[in-house]
């Protein structure tokens, strides 16, 4: 009798939670063949993360009236040729990152886990970890910043571990219908101990963006900087996309820093809609003041065929060359300095 009663009570939440609208359950798995070639080593293996990153996630909102909504995000990495999930950072610093190896990472909220309170009027304020502001110039790109075709502005950055996102944050968002403008504001915390030590405000960081999208241009400024008691890091970008129609352009310029280290990059890409497929074409550089300045150059090329609205076949060929010590490889492989890489992507993309 207990059984069927708890068994009833479960089939009634299910119920209640599948009856509710505003949540939603949405996911891609993405797997490719990805082939290296180096100079050294070559590599052939089977991952994740070729079109778009594997993920799965929650999200949902609620209406409180007046032109006010409360929602969350929550959206994990996953690696779905070994089961393994994403890591995560949870300080913002290297003490706080997950190991990541295959069959040892558990499912971790690492790419989105957010709560927010939003106003008609007024913007949105969020909480949690997310992309930081400056990261998000880098979406210029038609690769997605994944699988073998990922630019050298991201792949080489030297920002370390909030190049892309950071944990324990507060970030503030502009309404909608500013005329075009658009923009966020945002603060995040290495929670470290208040003891005096030298390292007391690694990881506290923040960035803000401001940009503008109206008709076929889009295009925005961001800079943020991390605290460390070894260096700051600062990420300073402009990025921008010009939509003709018959192809669409992108073009990324940025300017990096961590403690003395200094790095510059650069983007220019497009795409060009065939029929149900799109190709794609990146070139990337990214060069830093070290000794010998070490710089990489990548060509990528890339075909995605469109079989539906969820599914997709696609193909990426990425090659780099590296000047001045620079030793930049593809796809698992590793080539020596100043020497060349070269990649291949074969994969099958599928959302929900």
């Amino acid at each position: 009798m207990k059984k069927t009663l708890f068994a009833a009570a479960l089939l009634a939440s299910a119920v209640t939670v599948s009856a509710q609208p505003s949540i939603t359950l949405f996911g891609v798995v993405d797997a490719r063949v990805a082939i290296g070639r180096g100079s050294l080593a070559d590599a052939v293996q089977l991952t994740s993360a070729g079109l778009n990153t594997s993920r799965l996630g929650f999200r949902g909102s609620e209406d409180l009236g007046g032109g006010l909504a409360a929602s969350f995000w929550l959206e994990a990495a996953l690696s779905n040729d070994s089961g393994a999930g994403g890591p995560t950072n949870t300080n913002n610093q290297a003490s706080g990152a997950g190991t990541g190896s295959s069959g040892s990472q558990g499912l971790t909220f690492a790419r989105r886990s957010t709560v927010s309170l939003t106003g008609r009027n007024w913007g949105e304020l969020r909480l949690g970890r997310e992309y930081v502001p400056q990261y998000l110039n880098l979406l210029f790109d038609p690769f997605g910043n994944v699988g073998v075709g990922v630019p050298l502005t991201l792949s080489s950055i030297i920002t370390g571990v909030t190049s892309t996102r950071a944990s324990n944050g507060v970030a503030y968002f502009l309404p909608a219908g500013l005329g075009g403008f658009y923009g966020t504001a945002r603060y995040y915390l290495g929670e470290n101990s208040r003891d005096g030590a030298a390292t007391e405000d690694d990881g506290n960081g923040g960035g803000v963006r401001i940009g503008y999208a109206s008709g076929p241009l889009d295009m925005a400024v961001a800079t943020g900087r991390t605290e460390y008691a070894s260096g700051d890091t600062r990420q300073t970008n402009i990025g921008g996309s010009w939509n003709f129609k018959v192809a669409k352009v992108f073009l990324v310029i940025g300017r990096d820093r961590r403690g003395a280290l200094r790095g510059r990059s650069w983007e220019v890409a497009g795409v060009v809609p065939l029929g149900r497929g799109e190709f794609k074409l990146a070139l990337s550089d990214y060069s830093t003041d070290a000794a010998g300045n070490p710089e990489s150059k990548k060509v990528a090329l890339g075909y995605v065929q469109h079989l539906s609205k969820r599914t997709a076949l696609y193909t990426t060929w990425a090659r780099v060359e590296n000047s001045g010590g620079a030793a930049a490889s593809l796809n698992g492989s590793s080539t020596a300095a100043n020497a060349s890489s070269s990649g291949l992507d074969l994969g099958i993309r599928h959302s929900f």
